[in-house]
């Protein structure tokens, strides 16, 4: 099963891409709805909002007015979280029930408006924002018979952009004629999403070449979002963005690594399935060694390793002993490269030396392998620039 969140602020066009993504047989799973079932007439919820807010917010047949609702929480932060605190975990656990309830090879839509607000992002496999112009948002809303002042001010009562964008894998931006977005959506279907799904209930990945490119400003925001995904799926264990990715300005394969900490291999091991649940299948059975560069034991060298089974973004995710040599040699070897710009330049020409050597993904162990040699010199380095050893 596949978990997508799909969020975006009011009039920006969620509902066009939920429909679309319904109709190539999502399972979409509405928040907005859900919060109108758990409050209709005869539900404890309704109760609590009238002792809450008081008889003025029901309609003449005991049903919830939400114009005079909306009149009263858009505009207050703290009557918002009053109502907040009534609706939501009552649709949480209506939500679950639809998720359980769902097929096990299903992509599962989380329309979700207040998924950035209540920071559920980490929650999902990927996060969809639908975005449109605040303007074309409140043309959109007065359309609807909104007020132009309480369009915006339930504009403003969401989140920003900035915030959205934070979280989103996908911005699918739904400004222009409807069928733009709608065949972004398409592709997004067909490229990703079914794909993605098979590769997480089937444990694998899909390969990539080991091609050098130049380094991207968003690979920061990137690892962020994914960083989050596992620490969430590991208990909250510590994450470090460490490879060439996470070096500013240096040449890399466009692949993020990340190393999770553990107290030992068993935990490692005991780790596995959540890991794979949350879209970070293990790349072979049982441990695997990292290369000793300080000449000691192999046994105190050993990890597991998981990678990403997101078509479109390639992960390598070492779990590694806290404080060992492997996840200490990674830190300072990534910290070096950021503090020494000549090692940061000699380590990019090398990457594309080799990678220009060894194309295709057969090529990949052997890209590492070219490499081990300067890898190895550079340990030495690394003791002199921290003035210790590892």
């Amino acid at each position: 099963m596949l978990r997508v969140g799909l969020s975006g602020g009011i009039g920006s066009g969620k509902s066009t891409v939920a429909g679309r993504l319904a109709e190539h047989g999502a399972v979409v799973i509405d928040a907005d709805k859900l919060a109108r079932e758990v409050v209709e007439p005869g539900t404890e919820g309704l109760r609590e909002i009238v002792a809450a807010f008081g008889d003025g917010v029901l309609d003449e047949h005991g049903a919830l007015n939400r114009p005079a609702l909306a009149a009263t929480v858009f505009s207050d932060a703290d009557a918002r979280a009053r109502l907040n605190a009534i609706v939501h975990p009552r649709v949480g656990a209506r939500t679950g029930e639809l998720i359980a309830a769902a097929p096990d090879d299903a992509v599962v839509v989380h329309d979700v408006p207040l998924l950035v607000e209540n920071g559920y992002a980490p929650a999902y496999h990927l996060v969809l924002i639908a975005h449109a112009d605040v303007e074309e948002r409140v043309t959109r809303l007065v359309g609807r018979g909104l007020t132009e002042q309480d369009a915006r001010n339930r504009i403003a009562a969401q989140a920003d952009d900035e915030a959205r964008r934070a979280v989103a894998d996908v911005w699918l931006d739904n400004t222009g004629t409807p069928d733009l977005v709608l065949a972004a959506v398409d592709e997004l279907w067909a490229d990703r999403l079914v794909p993605y799904e098979a590769n997480v209930r089937l444990r694998r990945y899909t390969p990539v070449p080991p091609k050098v490119v130049p380094y991207d400003d968003t690979w920061p925001a990137q690892a962020a979002r994914i960083g989050a995904r596992i620490a969430l799926a590991a208990g909250g264990r510590t994450v470090e963005h460490i490879g060439s990715t996470s070096v500013p300005g240096l040449a890399a394969k466009d692949v993020l690594d990340f190393q999770l900490g553990v107290a030992s291999l068993d935990e490692a091991a005991n780790l596995v399935e959540a890991l794979a649940q949350a879209g970070f299948p293990e790349y072979a059975p049982g441990p695997a060694q990292d290369e000793p560069r300080d000449g000691g034991d192999q046994s105190d060298w050993l990890k597991r390793l998981h990678v990403g089974a997101d078509p479109k973004r390639r992960v390598n995710l070492h779990v590694r002993v806290q404080d060992g040599p492997g996840w200490r040699w990674s830190i300072r070897f990534r910290d070096w490269l950021r503090a020494d710009a000549q090692a940061r330049d000699e380590y990019a020409a090398l990457k594309v030396e080799v990678a220009a050597r060894h194309v295709g993904d057969a090529g990949a162990v052997a890209y590492s392998e070219s490499k081990d040699p300067w890898m190895h010199a550079a340990t030495r380095r690394i003791e002199a620039f921290f003035g210790r050893a590892f």
